[in-house]
């Protein structure tokens, strides 16, 4: 059985004649135990992926897993039985806490739900905020107003972990983090993947990617790009938009570049969905590439390798 799966999961939204497509021929595998990330701009389809795999959106083509079981089709007591399995971190930790808890009663809370047992459900929480580098003078204080965005964040990320999930989906769980607690987040993950934990992990960030996956998903416009190995993805890239991700890393002496030059407006239907921002193009590029094995452990949707 495998933690997480997409079968050429496409999602599309309609409104009158107009479609937008969020998601396009997505296929992959993460097993138990296994960490992948989703690596992408804003817009890529990420957030769409990891809600489309909870049966929070409704897959337009094919399948979206989570083990075994397509959630947008199961009966209400299997989705609850299979969630509780997952742990799931949202992007925003302002809108996805709630406002009138204390922070240890936050994540108590989901334990004593599942379990009923107050003081082991508090004995729960002081671990993981303790863990996460949460204060003790913050325990009692309220959601609603007193805390860093980032102190929002480990408090969401302690209530994800607090049934010690199967599987983590984490949408930007250090995007609001300085330096010194994102290590701190990037530990407490890594420990859990040691202990058989798989994590499918959203980020903008190669060097994210690539300290705490062990394989990466590139999307561009809901679109594949590439996959492989994390580090093999970062240190070197074949798609060139993947390319353009990388350039964009910060580094010394180096002016910082943006990811990718717009070139025109991007192609609705037909074609390399890159093609009007790449500066490989060539004639070839007319038509879809399809996203195929070019080595051992790597794939890349480009007609250079094609």
């Amino acid at each position: 059985m495998n933690a997480a799966q997409a079968k050429n999961l496409s999602v599309f939204f309609s409104k009158g004649k107009e479609v937008t497509w969020a998601l396009c021929g997505i296929n992959f595998v993460l097993p138990l135990g296994g960490s992948l990330a989703l690596i992408g701009e804003s817009g890529s389809g990420k957030t769409t992926l990891l809600r489309t795999l909870l049966g929070l959106v409704a897959p337009s083509e094919g399948e979206a897993l989570l083990f075994d079981t397509d959630l947008s089709s199961a009966e209400a007591a299997k989705r609850r039985s299979v969630r509780r399995r997952c742990g799931y971190i949202a992007q925003d930790p302002y809108g996805s806490l709630p406002p009138t808890l204390s922070v240890e009663d936050a994540v108590a809370e989901v334990w004593q739900l599942v379990h009923g047992s107050t003081e082991e459900a508090k004995e729960k929480a002081t671990s993981l905020l303790e863990e996460l580098n949460i204060e003790r003078e913050m325990f009692k204080s309220s959601l609603r107003n007193g805390l860093s965005g980032g102190q929002r964040q480990r408090v969401a990320i302690a209530r994800a972990l607090v049934l010690e999930p199967e599987l983590l989906l984490a949408d930007e769980p250090t995007s609001m983090q300085d330096a010194s607690t994102r290590w701190d987040v990037l530990e407490v993950l890594k420990r859990r993947i040691k202990r058989g934990m798989a994590l499918l992990f959203v980020t903008h960030d190669l060097l994210l990617a690539k300290v705490i996956t062990e394989r990466g998903l590139v999307l561009f416009q809901g679109n594949p790009c590439e996959e492989g190995p994390s580090k093999a993805i970062i240190e070197n890239p074949m798609h060139p938009y993947t390319e353009a991700l990388a350039s964009a890393l910060p580094r010394l002496g180096k002016p910082l570049k943006a990811a990718v030059r717009r070139r025109g407006a991007p192609k609705k239907e037909g074609g390399c969905p890159f093609l009007p921002f790449c500066p490989k193009s060539f004639d070839k590029c007319v038509t879809s590439p399809p996203f195929e094995d070019i080595s051992l452990g790597r794939k890349v949707a480009c007609w250079h390798f094609l």
